[in-house]
């Protein structure tokens, strides 16, 4: 009994009333409403914030920037295709294809800055 009483308390935040009567369904309710908000603004938000700035980072791709892919290959864009999602870079004399989605790390060329998409 004494385990059940812990459980309700630690699941509603909130003792039962003395009285012996039942807990209003609002304040039952709030404990929930608050796992929610901080699940928003702690998790939620900040990955949608990431993955806009992932998604603006690869459509700025150009022609010369250096880039490494998920699987680790390094190497330079020699052309973009927009409509395809596609990038054809050279690494090594060789010229792959790969979508823009397996770029984890741009360098742009004109500052040597390097920014993490992954």
């Amino acid at each position: 009994m004494m385990s059940l009483k812990l459980f309700s308390f630690l699941l509603f935040f909130a003792p039962p009333p003395a009285d012996g009567s039942e807990p209003s369904p609002w304040v039952q309710l709030i404990p929930f409403v608050l796992i929610i908000v901080v699940f928003y603004f702690f998790m939620i938000r900040p990955q949608q914030k990431k993955q806009k700035e992932r998604e603006k980072i690869l459509d700025a791709l150009k022609k010369g920037d250096k880039i490494v892919t998920i699987g680790g290959l390094h190497g330079t864009v020699v052309e973009v295709n927009q409509e395809k999602k596609t990038v054809l870079i050279e690494a090594g004399g060789v010229k792959l294809k790969f979508d823009r989605s397996a770029i984890s790390t741009v360098e742009k060329t004109d500052t040597g800055e390097k920014l993490e998409t992954a």
